[in-house]
């Protein structure tokens, strides 16, 4: 084939560290999907197993340590890595081990961008995790380009680096200063989501090291009804966008509103929470939802 054929058909790789969950809402089949509709390659090595429908967590199986670790040097062999996304760790030990990791990719790829999603527990706050989650996540947060928590996750992130807690689940107007803690020596960008605040619609609040103090924020209307999946979905799509060449902030624009038709057009597999529908042809370029 030729060249000019071969560079129309290409897609860039997107290395994704995330759990397998069976239901198939949320975890590496969300990435991949997510990833997918952007126009994207989804790489994906599976860092835990987890026992779980779309609504309970049961159980998590770290995956062994020296797969992840085969299976990631197999990847990055032969193929370019355009950027990374990081979803359920597990464990501390997986945590010290993407982190190396990522050093590899790095290296081959040069300083491509970092999305870690901090999963900490299910929507259901089912414990995600053989032990410190937090610990875990804190460890791989100052290799990461992007960080994106909701208010409850970066209540405990803010908690275990400062010891305290300043009601962010309910004032996330109060945000600021802890995103400053976290931008502050460790990654570059935290996109705090705004679902579990008491506010009228979601506002997800987008803050910067490189801006301190001032912070970009987008409104959307609250859709009924809960969901499964909807944070691996907007990390996994600004991961995609990232690697497709789009800037930060186009990124976060574009994967927020794929996010949110994701939602509008959900579908039940049972009673509880709803499935996003990743596989859009079309995505609404709005936020009249």
């Amino acid at each position: 084939m030729q060249l000019a054929a071969r560079q129309n058909l290409a897609r860039p790789c997107v290395l994704v560290f995330a759990g397998h969950d069976p239901s198939g809402g949320a975890g590496i089949a969300a990435d991949i999907e997510a990833i997918a509709a952007q126009g994207a390659h989804a790489l994906t090595v599976i860092t835990t197993l987890t026992v779980q429908d779309h609504n309970q967590v049961f159980n998590v199986y770290p995956v062994d340590i020296q797969i992840v670790r085969e299976q990631t040097h197999c990847l990055i062999a032969g193929l370019k890595i355009a950027a990374i996304k990081i979803g359920l760790l597990g464990s501390i030990q997986m945590a010290e081990e993407i982190v190396r990791l990522i050093a590899e990719v790095k290296e081959k790829n040069g300083d491509i961008p970092v999305v870690l999603d901090p999963v900490l527990s299910s929507g259901r706050g089912n414990a995600l995790g053989v032990d410190d989650a937090v610990g875990a996540v804190l460890h791989v947060l100052p290799y990461a380009t992007l960080l994106t928590p909701n208010l409850p996750e970066m209540n405990r992130l803010y908690s275990a680096l400062v010891g305290e807690s300043d009601g962010l689940t309910k004032r996330p107007d109060l945000a600021l200063s802890p995103a400053q803690i976290l931008l502050r020596g460790a990654c570059t960008h935290v996109l705090l989501k705004g679902g579990h605040a008491d506010e009228a619609g979601v506002v997800n609040r987008w803050f910067q090291s490189a801006v301190m103090g001032k912070e970009t924020a987008w409104n959307w209307r609250r859709l009924p009804d809960e969901f499964h999946g909807s944070g691996c979905t907007l990390a996994s799509a600004i991961a995609a966008l990232l690697a497709l060449g789009k800037t930060m902030e186009a990124s976060l624009t574009e994967a927020q509103q794929y996010t949110q038709s994701t939602l509008a057009a959900s579908y039940f597999i049972g009673d509880g929470q709803r499935i996003p529908q990743r596989l859009l042809t079309t995505q609404v370029q709005n936020n009249e939802f």
